[in-house]
Order: structure tokens, then C-alpha cells, then sequence
């Protein structure tokens, strides 16, 4: 994940200019710095050390990348608590955004190396959702709502992008209304502004800090595309992880203990009928978005992923309020265009035996 660190290189072209001018100006000039990440997006990562202090760069050029939703999101947070990144410095006009340093204990990093503390850690991170999701005001944020339109337009990847890498063709107009005939009474029961949703609410976006107490042990990052939506999408971001397995009854645990968590605010069995439409939604989506990093961006070890995610899926669609959706796939899409090949099984989710960050 990390490069060796270096000291400050040369500027070679404009981007390098403007970075070395912000991380001057920030009071950074000098800093030694080593790549952390990059990621599906623009939007790329380093640490910067000075002395003994350590920060992060993130390097957002627009136009492809907008760093004020990040800002506000992230100034929310810190507000109500939680432990997003301190801004340093931010320049919106030029993409760059210098943050505390969170560490690199990412939560698929932590459980990769001592998997007996995976209860614990999902434990503290499903009770930071129930507790944000019961905080007056944490949905007063200005962003947009995860309406039905949005919510469709995602899960219409999996037709425009899936589609033409399964089958070898672009889906028909028939094959697309017949998606949206069965999708779009699904998304009505899950169109429900009502929590702030931080959207990629997953084990390589959270980071895992003991050291800390309390709802603080989890960092929060990469939460710029934060909505208002339904509560169950991070929960469902958590648990049908596209890098991670999850074992169902660990993810049933966590449903749980989520519900008693928030009893007073939710019917058990609406919000677990939710969490079947939106973890359907959120994969057909992503097998969309992954289709189209291999065949638009040249990404293919994003397809590693498929297994997993079209299990993840199959899951999903076991659920009776999905039969209709479940049985038009059977008739329109073949189990060997769908990266798994066995029946469905509601007991188990795609594995794949890739590591490492696919980005």
C-alpha cells in the first residue's frame, strides 16, 4: 500500500507546481513523502512527514474531483464527535486537502492481521451507525438525497456496463424496461431521506484506533459522497463488503444488534426487507461499476471481485419481496455470465482469493 518515502521531488509539470505551493503554504515545505493510495476515482493519497509530525495530502484535481463536500462532510462529523480527519489546510480552488494523519490500521488491514478481533471491531462500527442515526440533527447537513432517481440511475450500471461484459452486447430496450418494470417497486419502499448516509461505509474506508474510546476507535474517511438517505445502506455497505467476506452469522449478528440498538425507531422486519432491496441495489451497482473500470478505464483486476459480489447478489435475492427480480435474472441473464456458478444459496456469499487493495 506504501511506497518508500522520499524526500519532496523536482515539480515537473503545473499539478506538481500547484502541490508544492499549497503544501508550502501550509507550513509543510521540506516534508518527506510517501504514496499512500490512489483510488477508483482521481483522487490520490500521501503522507507528508516534517520532523516528527506526520499529515495527509489529498491530491483531488477538478475538474474531475470536488473537494468541498469532503470539507463539509468532514467538519460535520468532527462536530458531532466522530473521528473524521482534522482539515489543515484546504485549497477547493486547486484540489488539495492537507488532514490529520488517522494511521494506517485500516479495518481489512487490522482483521487481515489478528481476525480474532472482527466481533469487536463490526461491534464499535454498527454502534456508530445506530448512535449517528439517532442524533438529532446529523441529517440536517446540506447534501443532496438518496431519491429514487439516484438510487435507480446506480443500479442501472449493472445493465449499461454489466451487461455488454457478461453477454458480449448491449442490453436491449426490452431487457432494460423489464429490469426497471421489477426495480423500480423496490426502490420505492427504500427512496427514504432520513440519516445521513456516508455511502462506501466498508472495512477499507474505516480505520480501527484502540487507542481511542468509544465510538472514536473507528476513523472515518472517504466520505464525500455523503447523502440523506435510508438507514440501512451503510449497514449494508458494512456487511456485504465487495472486498471482504463477512460470514452471515456475523452479519445477522450485527443486523441485530443494530435493531436493538435503534428498537424504538425501526419495525424489524420492514428494515431487514430493506436491507435485501438495498444490498441488491448497492452490488448491481457495483458489478456495474467494476464492468466498467476494466472495460472504460482498462482496470481489469477489478473483476477479481465478481465472485463476490455476484454471491453477495444471489443472497440478496432470496429474500420473497425480490422473487420477481430474482426470477426475471434467471430468465435474462445466464449463472455463467454472472461470475458464480452455483444455485443461490441464501447461506453464502461469492469468495475470491485476491488480495490487497483493487485499487
Amino acid at each position: 500500500m506504501t511506497d518508500t518515502p522520499s524526500a519532496a521531488p523536482v515539480p515537473t509539470d503545473a499539478r506538481d507546481l500547484d502541490r508544492a505551493r499549497f503544501v508550502a503554504r501550509a507550513g509543510w515545505r521540506g516534508a518527506e513523502r510517501t504514496v499512500l493510495a490512489g483510488d477508483a476515482s482521481f483522487r490520490r493519497y500521501d503522507r507528508l512527514k516534517l520532523d516528527r509530525q506526520t499529515a495527509v495530502l489529498m491530491d483531488a484535481p477538478p475538474p474531475h474531483e470536488d473537494v468541498r463536500p469532503f470539507l463539509k462532510v468532514a467538519a460535520h462529523l468532527k462536530a458531532m464527535g466522530y473521528a473524521a480527519p482534522t482539515i489543515l489546510a484546504a485549497d477547493a480552488e486547486t484540489g488539495f486537502v492537507l488532514q490529520e494523519d488517522l494511521g494506517d490500521d485500516l479495518v481489512r488491514v487490522v482483521l487481515d492481521r489478528d481476525p480474532t478481533l472482527e466481533t469487536a471491531i463490526y461491534a464499535a462500527a454498527v454502534d456508530l451507525l445506530a448512535d449517528l442515526h439517532d442524533r438529532p440533527g446529523a441529517a440536517a447537513l446540506d447534501v443532496p438525497v438518496y431519491d429514487a432517481a439516484t438510487l435507480e440511475r446506480e443500479a442501472l450500471l449493472l445493465i449499461d456496463w454489466y451487461w455488454p461484459l457478461a453477454l458480449g452486447r448491449a442490453a436491449t430496450a426490452a431487457e432494460r424496461a423489464g429490469f426497471l418494470d421489477r426495480l423500480r417497486p423496490l426502490i420505492d419502499q427504500v427512496a427514504r431521506p432520513e440519516v445521513l448516509v456516508l455511502r462506501d461505509y466498508h472495512a477499507e474506508n474505516l480505520l480501527w484506533m484502540p487507542a481511542r474510546r468509544g465510538l472514536s476507535r473507528v476513523g472515518l474517511i472517504d466520505f464525500q459522497d455523503a447523502l440523506i438517505g435510508h438507514p440501512g445502506y451503510d449497514l449494508v455497505s458494512l456487511l456485504e463488503d465487495a472486498r471482504r467476506d463477512v460470514a452471515p452469522d456475523l452479519a445477522e449478528a450485527m443486523v441485530e444488534r443494530y435493531l436493538r440498538r435503534r428498537r424504538d425507531a425501526l419495525d424489524g422486519e420492514t428494515f431487514r426487507t430493506a436491507l435485501a432491496i438495498l444490498g441488491v441495489q448497492r452490488n448491481m451497482k457495483i458489478a456495474g461499476i467494476f464492468a466498467r473500470l476494466h472495460l472504460r478505464d482498462g482496470k481489469p483486476r477489478y473483476l477479481n471481485y465478481q465472485p463476490r459480489v455476484w454471491g453477495l447478489i444471489e443472497r440478496d435475492l432470496v429474500h420473497p419481496a425480490l422473487h420477481a427480480l430474482a426470477d426475471w435474472l434467471d430468465e435474462t441473464l445466464p449463472w455463467d455470465a454472472r461470475g458464480c456458478t452455483r444455485p443461490r444459496d441464501p447461506d453464502a456469499a461469492g469468495t475470491t482469493t485476491t488480495e490487497g487493495d483493487p485499487a
